[in-house]
């Protein structure tokens, strides 16, 4: 029986996400975003894993948008995961000007002093083996994400006390937890969701290269395949909002050079001209039909004046025919991004025919007994395979509508 979880927006609550909405429409972000705390009935008791502040980094100028100090959240392995290390790099999003950087500075999104002091661990986080069955008993770290670019800006804007420090941010965080037994470990996975799954992928071969050879490290972005796609009007609204990330806060010298020496930084801050040079053993999780993607990229209501894909964009059930194949064309367009990345033998993947966003941090659809699957595998159990080198995981759904096992996005 098809699975749709129904997430409903109270009225106070969507007018405070409205006056997020100024050059780039954060509303739905927030909306997507906001799920990946959600806690499904599966995990009613999840664990609770305070907030540390990373006291070295204001020395380093590696401070959130605001200038406050970074931190994550840690709930240390043990037994055989003693010395192993799963690094999860949160999402929300991005800010693309000074505008919606001011906005942010003032949220949990770019200011430690509006984050929350605990947060659930749950799916890959989760420290129940029932639940999270290859890395329950690891070092499980999850980093907080303030600086509205992926951890890749290093710039400022005095006049408006705002600074992009996120390749700063993501560094002091390693270096503390190197100091805190990091460098000690014999395996490690650096993961992320959304806007920390494209971090995963640009801080692969650097979170790499702080361990040495004989240390185990691979990389799994959820939900971080943002494509360079054509919005419904014909423009280019991820684009234009990359473009003014990248300017903004300074990206351009962060970003893998491999493809800065042959690409403008707008087109490598997308991870589909990035993942292919990649060295290290990279796992790609991602719905088909990503419901940021619909709602924040390709059917955008600036892109979309006249509302004709309004219920489309909140119930993949209320879709045309046209608007379908307009979705089918989005699929295509995803799987022809990973082409020559699936060659590799180490990589892994995992596409699933969804409309959902994010899979990896939430129970329902991380591991339980009704979570999405592919030929029989859910998401943890794929995941799992291939870090361990169990067996090739190289995975992708059938169309829509096939799946009958999708944890489907439906907005109210």
């Amino acid at each position: 029986m098809k699975l749709l979880w129904v997430w409903v927006v109270l009225p106070f609550a969507f007018a405070q996400l409205v006056t997020a909405f100024f050059d780039f429409n954060e509303t739905e972000l927030s909306l997507i975003e906001s799920l990946e705390y959600g806690v499904s009935k599966i995990n009613y008791n999840p664990l609770m894993v305070g907030l540390t502040l990373i006291h070295t980094a204001g020395a380093k100028g590696a401070v959130c948008l605001d200038g406050t100090l970074p931190g994550y959240h840690w709930h240390r392995g043990y037994g055989s995961g003693a010395n192993s290390w799963l690094i999860q790099l949160e999402g929300g999003g991005w800010c693309n000007n000074i505008r919606t950087c001011v906005y942010r500075k003032k949220t949990r999104r770019g200011s430690s002093t509006y984050m929350e002091k605990q947060i659930p661990f749950t799916g890959i986080l989760s420290e129940k083996a029932e639940e999270n069955p290859d890395f329950f008993n690891w070092n499980r770290v999850k980093l907080r994400y303030c600086d509205g670019a992926s951890f890749t800006g290093d710039s400022e804007n005095k006049g408006a006390q705002l600074q992009f420090r996120g390749q700063r941010i993501w560094l002091a965080a390693m270096e503390d937890l190197m100091s805190k037994g990091m460098r000690y470990a014999n395996q490690a996975l650096l993961s992320g969701c959304s806007a920390g799954g494209l971090a995963a992928i640009l801080h692969c071969d650097e979170f790499r290269g702080l361990f040495p050879r004989t240390t185990r490290v691979k990389c799994l972005s959820d939900a971080g395949l943002f494509l360079d796609a054509v919005d419904v009007s014909g423009g280019r609204t991820i684009r234009s909002l990359y473009s003014g990330v990248v300017g903004l806060q300074g990206v351009q010298h962060n970003l893998p050079r491999i493809c800065t020496n042959h690409l403008d930084s707008t087109s490598c801050f997308f991870p589909q001209n990035v993942i292919n040079h990649i060295r290290t053993p990279l796992f790609i999780l991602n719905a088909a039909y990503d419901s940021w993607q619909i709602q924040s990229s390709i059917a955008p209501p600036s892109a979309d004046p006249h509302g004709y894909w309004h219920d489309c964009r909140l119930n993949h059930a209320k879709c045309s025919a046209s608007q379908l194949r307009y979705l089918q064309g989005f699929r295509t367009q995803m799987l022809n991004a990973i082409k020559g990345f699936s060659m590799s033998r180490e990589n892994g993947l995992f596409i699933n025919s969804c409309f959902a966003h994010c899979q990896s941090e939430r129970q329902d659809t991380w591991f339980a007994d009704n979570s999405p699957e592919i030929r029989n595998k859910p998401i943890a159990i794929a995941v799992g395979d291939w870090y361990f080198d169990r067996t090739a995981v190289k995975v992708v759904d059938c169309p829509y509508p096939c799946d009958k096992t999708c944890h489907n996005l439906v907005f109210r």
